[in-house]
Order: C-alpha cells, then sequence, then structure tokens
C-alpha cells in the first residue's frame, strides 16, 4: 500500500470513527498496519489506533499501540514524532493507573530539544503530568502541573486543551473538598464548549457535565447533579465511551445513596422517636410518629408489594427484581409468580440485595 492509499484509508476510518461505526474503523485502521510500508501513514494510524481504543476503555490495548508508534517514530528519526508518541506512552500509563511511568515518559517529553510541536503538545504533556499526580495524591506538584497547563492553553489560544485542563481542575478540587471551585472549574470547561466547541467531539461537553454532576453531588445539589449525570451518560452511551460511562454510574450510586441517606435516617429518627414516646406512655407524640413513619415509608416505596410490611425494620432477605421493585425472599417463593407483582414485568434473572 502507497502513501497516497495509506492516507486515503486513514481518512475513511476517521470518518467511520467519527459517524460511531468504531469496530469498522478499527478495522481499516488495522488493514494500513498490516499492508502499508508508508512509515509516516503508520506513525498516523497507530496515534488513531491509540486514541480509540483510549475512549473505548481498551487500556492495555492503547498501551500496545503506544509502544510500536515509539518504534516507528525511532525508525522515523523525527522528534516531533518522538515527542508525539512519548506523550501517547505517557497517556496510556496513566490510564491504567501507572503514575511514575507517566511521569517518567513525561519528563522525557520535556527533555527533548528543539521540537516544532513542542509548543502545542507541551501543555498536553503537563496536563498528563498533572494527572499522574494527581494520582499519587501529590496535590502541590498536580497543581504546578495544572497551571503550567493553563498557561500553554491561554499562550497558543488552545480552548479545548483549556477545557481539559477545567476538567482535571475540577477534580483536583473536590479531591482537596474545596467543593465551589470543585464546581468552578467544570463550568468555566461547559462555556468553553458552549462557545467553542461547533466542531470538537461531544465527548467535551460529557467530561465537562460529568464533573459538573460530581461538584453539585458534593455540595448538595442532587437535582442539578442528576441533570449532568443523565447529560453525560447519554452522550457517552452514544459514543460507546465505556470509561465516562462508568464514571456515571459511580455518581448515579452516589446521587441515589446520598438521597436514600436523609430518607433512611428520617425513617430511623421516627422509628427510634416511636420507641421512646411508646416507653413514655406519651400517646398523641406516638400517633404522630407513627403516621410520619409509614409516610416515609410510602415516599420511599420501602415495603413489600406483596405483604405490605415496611423494609429494613428488621433482618430479612430480599430479592430485587429486574424492574427494580423489591419484595421479600420469601413473598415471591411463596407467591410463585414469574413476574412482578407490582408491574407485571418478567421477573426472569433477579438480583440478590
Amino acid at each position: 500500500m502507497g502513501q497516497d492509499q495509506t492516507k486515503q484509508q486513514i481518512e475513511k476510518g476517521l470518518q467511520l470513527y467519527q459517524s460511531n461505526q468504531t469496530e469498522k474503523a478499527l478495522h481499516v485502521w488495522t488493514k494500513v498496519l498490516e499492508k502499508s510500508a508508508d512509515l509516516v501513514g503508520r506513525f498516523r494510524v497507530l496515534g488513531c489506533l491509540v486514541t480509540a481504543h483510549s475512549e473505548m476503555g481498551r487500556y492495555k490495548e492503547m498501551l500496545k499501540f503506544a509502544v510500536v508508534q515509539i518504534d516507528t517514530a525511532r525508525e522515523l528519526e523525527d522528534a516531533d514524532f518522538l515527542l508525539e508518541s512519548y506523550l501517547n506512552l505517557a497517556r496510556s500509563n496513566e490510564k491504567l493507573c501507572e503514575f511514575h511511568k507517566t511521569i517518567s515518559y513525561c519528563k522525557t517529553c520535556l527533555g527533548l530539544p528543539g521540537t516544532r510541536a513542542g509548543a502545542q503538545l507541551g501543555g498536553q504533556v503537563s496536563l498528563s503530568m498533572g494527572n499522574a499526580f494527581l494520582g499519587l495524591s501529590l496535590f502541590q506538584k498536580a497543581l504546578e502541573s495544572f497551571e503550567k497547563a493553563l498557561r500553554y492553553a491561554h499562550n497558543n489560544d488552545d480552548a479545548m486543551l483549556e477545557c481539559r485542563v477545567c476538567c482535571s481542575l475540577g477534580s483536583f478540587y473536590a479531591q482537596v473538598k474545596d467543593y465551589e471551585k470543585a464546581l468552578f472549574f467544570p463550568c468555566k470547561a461547559a462555556e468553553l464548549v458552549s462557545d467553542y466547541g461547533k466542531g470538537w467531539s461531544l465527548k467535551y461537553r460529557a467530561m465537562s457535565q460529568y464533573h459538573m454532576a460530581v461538584a453539585y453531588r458534593l455540595l448538595g445539589h442532587l437535582g442539578s447533579a442528576m441533570e449532568c449525570c443523565e447529560e453525560s451518560m447519554k452522550i457517552a452511551l452514544q459514543h460507546g465511551d465505556r470509561p465516562l460511562q462508568a464514571l456515571c454510574l459511580l455518581c448515579f450510586a452516589d446521587i441515589h445513596r446520598s438521597r436514600g441517606d436523609l430518607e433512611l435516617s428520617q425513617l430511623k429518627l421516627h422509628c427510634l422517636s416511636e420507641g421512646v414516646y411508646r416507653s413514655k406512655g406519651l400517646q398523641r407524640e406516638l400517633r404522630a410518629h407513627v403516621v410520619r413513619f409509614h409516610e416515609c415509608v410510602e415516599e420511599t416505596e420501602l415495603y413489600c408489594g406483596l405483604c405490605g410490611e415496611s423494609i429494613g425494620e428488621r433482618n430479612s432477605r430480599l430479592q430485587a427484581l429486574p424492574c427494580s421493585h423489591i419484595f421479600h425472599l420469601r413473598c415471591l417463593h411463596n407467591n410463585g409468580t414469574r413476574s412482578c407483582p407490582n408491574c407485571r414485568r418478567s421477573s426472569m434473572k433477579p438480583g440478590f440485595v
């Protein structure tokens, strides 16, 4: 395969990838890698494969292609190609949580002399290094790297890089528990996407929405957190971004747990109050807390749909159906139905809670 045909096939793969036909794009690029003798073309297609596998969460494959790209860059004997390949190697190790290796490869990038791509990629190197320092909980070094990446972005009018740095700063401030700044920076990223991101990948919007969701949850704004997380998950599902899907699922769980903790704490309060007033014979106060307890049970749907008993008062084995309705295991066994008694949906393959 010659140089022109290699370029055509790389472009064909990019078009497929941008239209969410990921597996077809990977097939095209893999064939180019097998057949093309053009080193520059091979280098470019390896970069495409590194990015694609990163976004799909296949980090070991990402690392494999980054290593091959390093070898290709050495054959080309070009410092710019070498810088780009070392950056991809650093990113691969960052995704695999090999943070010490990430920092080492980033330092190699910064030590390469006289590269034309240095100004363009220097900010990305600093960002990757900052993420690695954050992963190691070296907060001062992480912040220094993020600020350096932000200066690169401002000096080169690189709004895309600034967006990524703002999302990382959101994570930084969430970890050091400055929740106002943890929200400010992802909101800034969302503004950048709105102002400059017409031609960008939707992953930048998804990323900013996810970090906003995390910050809103930490601030206790659970409604806003849910809206942002739903928007991020919708984009992640459209684009097959499995790492972001996983992060959104964790965020959803945290939001529901935060909501549930409040409601369950109210139930616990009414249960304890009922016991106190019952022991003292204060009938009017007792009745008020009994009524409020049952109202909380109704609101949270924490009762068995078959026997009507509230769930959570005593230790009992429960069964959650695919529709998310929860019953006592003994009640379902006694009922003998194969569909949910509440909504009549199939109860095949239930899970246990």
